[in-house]
């Protein structure tokens, strides 16, 4: 045999096992969220989670918000990740998605898709547990940043979200940066 001729075999080889691999994989990936031991794994299907948030998920007000805030609240520290939702990084949007998901609300994944969804809540009348929305871009049309609200405390509304600079951290709505770029809270609990 020819070393030409053992060359396109070989690469003919290479090339069907690529092949192989690619089409054994196709539809088969999926995204898991994995937490600690103490807490069950989240395994997480975009197709059925996209067709089951729409349902209404208000009559699980009681303690569901507080158990959301309390999972939130264990993610902070974590390191922010564009498109993550693990403890080893995360979105602003990724956080709000992983701590309704632990305690079974599905929900959107992204903060513009999010806004649409609750009823629309005047700052006077927020809770824990409801959703505050921003545009933290100048040149954005459209809302980029969500946040959970922790506490209230008169007219100081603390929440949870992960920045680009510090990761996932709680905020106030009275500092400058936020207050500015606030559109609208809802609530979906």
């Amino acid at each position: 045999m020819s070393v030409e001729k053992f060359q396109n075999l070989t690469l003919t080889k290479i090339l069907l096992f690529i092949g192989v691999l690619f089409l054994a994989s196709c539809g088969s990936k999926k995204n898991t969220v994995k937490r600690s031991n103490k807490r069950p794994t989240v395994t997480v299907d975009s197709k059925s989670v996209n067709k089951a948030y729409k349902r209404d998920i208000k009559e699980s007000r009681g303690n569901t918000a507080d158990n959301v805030i309390t999972t939130a609240m264990t993610f902070t520290g974590t390191r922010y990740k564009f498109g993550g939702i693990t403890k080893k990084g995360m979105d602003c949007s990724g956080l709000i998605y992983v701590s309704l998901l632990e305690h079974d609300v599905a929900f959107p994944r992204v903060s513009y898709q999010m806004a649409n969804e609750g009823e629309r809540v005047n700052l006077k009348n927020v809770r824990g547990g409801d959703l505050l929305f921003f545009k933290t871009s100048k040149n954005s049309k459209r809302i980029n940043h969500v946040g959970l609200v922790v506490a209230v405390n008169g007219d100081d509304i603390k929440f949870i979200h992960s920045t680009t600079s510090r990761g996932v951290i709680v905020s106030s709505l009275r500092e400058g940066f936020w207050n500015s770029t606030f559109i609208k809270a809802t609530r979906i609990l």
